[in-house]
């Protein structure tokens, strides 16, 4: 079986099918986490790739399955085209490996081949403007979020109900909604979504600011809603 077909069984049967989620336990103590020490399990990372270590890949599948698929999802809003897009970027991953040298955490050039993807699936089916996820001509405004309270996303943390903000998101313009998810839900910093997203970083505060600026009185909404019941 050659490299590429067992990462799409491993695919299939791992992450699509309907064996139950590998937990934490059962994973392998060689798994990476990617938490402290960073760039030393960057570096890692990177030569287990340019190795094509298909052990390493399948770990790095079951570690990043549920935040690469979250982000496409909020990047397309269509699951059957998050799925296929997933399955795809990790076989860029397979094939491209070489090309990542660690310097970077891997979620952050995990996500930019996904984003390049997006783009290339919307070009490819002109299906909407591409200038949802490729014009710059954000407000450059100094970043600064209104008021001294907590953020939308500090407020959502005492919710029980996990899909509120997440459709809340989905009513956000796709620049706004993109970098709100990488930076509050992904924990990625400005400049690793700079470079995601291929914009300045001025750019990308903007982005954050207005995303925040709206998102607010929508959580509030629903807040008042919840109270009055």
């Amino acid at each position: 079986m050659s490299p590429i077909e067992k990462v799409q069984n491993f695919l299939s049967t791992r992450v699509f099918g309907e064996a139950s989620p590998v937990s934490a336990h059962r994973m392998s103590t060689a798994s990476l986490t990617l938490t402290g020490q960073a760039h030393q399990e960057n570096v890692l990372i990177a030569e287990g790739l340019k190795r094509h270590d298909a052990g390493l890949l399948d770990e790095l599948i079951v570690q990043y399955q549920h935040r690469l698929l979250r982000y496409l999802l909020y990047l397309t809003g269509n699951r059957e085209m998050a799925e296929d897009l997933f399955q795809e970027t990790w076989m860029r991953v397979l094939m491209r490996g070489a090309q990542y040298n660690g310097n970077a955490r891997f979620d952050t050039w995990l996500f930019t081949i996904a984003r390049n993807l997006v783009i290339d699936m919307r070009r490819k089916r002109t299906m909407i403007s591409l200038e949802e996820l490729c014009e710059n001509n954000d407000d450059d405004r100094a970043f600064e979020v209104p008021g001294n309270g907590p953020n939308p996303f500090e407020l959502y943390q005492g919710y029980e109900n996990g899909q509120i903000v997440a459709k809340l998101l989905l009513t956000l313009d796709p620049l706004h909604r993109e970098v709100l998810v990488l930076r509050f839900q992904e924990e990625l910093s400005l400049d690793e979504i700079a470079h995601v997203t291929a914009a300045p970083l001025s750019t990308v505060k903007s982005r954050l600011y207005r995303g925040l600026a709206s998102l607010k009185p929508r959580l509030e909404a629903i807040t008042g809603q919840q109270e009055a019941l």
